[in-house]
């Protein structure tokens, strides 16, 4: 399989739609059409379903976008060390990872990245506060915007990019939705949300299994996703402590966010696979530093 063919794979896979497919790589859809067709042929099955309103891959699709896209990640790095080397510019395509709403709170990083570097494309996927590290690891994502500690060994931590508080998220019904704060200790009389796969260090930030007084602090329902969050916050099923940034993005007209008095401030910074650093990754990196080193970049709301 061509480079050229194994991109416009992997893009289409992303994109699920030819014409914008075709406009990303400067194509006609009709080459994208043809190349997707050649594939399909050598490799014997379908890669893709196609109707006149949708394209959605197959399972061997799918298979074939994990194992390649990790490849072809593999391949440019190797191009963008050897281009740098030579005394060339950085160009290629980041993947970041982020929650939700937060690229917003990191927008002077972004910006400064983008300026110093137009040849990157800049791609922002969505990731899960139930799972932090589960794109990060499988190579869906580049990099990662986290909050810390990570506390994994196989993950490397930049600088600290964004600070925000720690705020508990009830439902309106619940005890403590009249309160104007709390703190850590009256989390040992709810139930907090669980996610699907949170490192111990992660997840200490915003759900301590214990009370400063040393009382169990009780598991409920799991959640999958960050939506699933709130909608188990909403239906009262449990609470959840999390960034106060969500105060901004997510007012939900039954759902009451409170100030937790002694909790520490939240930091939050890029985070990537120690063993495929780029020139991407340490790019945006240096932008993190310059960027953060200015205190009202990261300064708590």
């Amino acid at each position: 399989m061509e480079l050229r063919d194994i991109e416009i794979f992997l893009t289409l896979a992303e994109e699920l739609h030819f014409g914008r497919t075709a406009e990303r790589l400067r194509l006609t859809p009709a080459r994208v059409s043809q190349s997707v067709k050649a594939q399909e042929r050598r490799i014997g099955g379908p890669l893709f379903v196609r109707t006149t309103r949708t394209v959605r891959l197959t399972t061997l699709g799918k298979q074939l976008q994990k194992e390649l896209g990790v490849a072809h990640r593999q391949i440019t790095a190797a191009v963008q060390n050897a281009t740098i080397a030579a005394g060339g510019g950085i160009a290629g395509t980041l993947i970041l990872g982020s929650m939700g709403a937060q690229p917003f709170t990191i927008t002077p990083v972004l910006d400064l990245f983008r300026e110093r570097h137009p040849d990157v494309e800049l791609v922002i996927r969505e990731i899960h506060p139930t799972a932090p590290l589960n794109e990060l690891r499988t190579c869906e994502v580049d990099v990662a915007h986290l909050w810390l500690p990570v506390g994994e060994p196989d993950i490397a931590e930049g600088p600290v990019v964004h600070v925000c508080d720690a705020v508990l998220m009830v439902n309106e019904a619940h005890p403590l939705a009249g309160r104007t704060s709390v703190t850590w200790e009256d989390l040992g009389d709810c139930v907090v949300l669980r996610g699907v796969d949170v490192p111990r260090a992660m997840e200490e930030v915003f759900h301590p299994h214990v009370t400063p007084s040393g009382r169990p602090i009780p598991r409920g329902p799991v959640a999958t996703s960050w939506h699933e969050e709130m909608t188990l916050v909403a239906a009262n099923k449990a609470v959840a402590v999390v960034a106060s940034d969500a105060i901004l993005f997510y007012k939900w007209p039954n759902i009451v966010y409170i100030p937790i008095t002694d909790a520490a401030p939240v930091r939050w910074a890029f985070a990537w696979r120690a063993s495929s650093e780029t020139p991407l990754i340490r790019a945006l990196a240096e932008a993190a530093r310059d960027a953060s080193s200015r205190p009202e970049s990261i300064n708590p709301q």
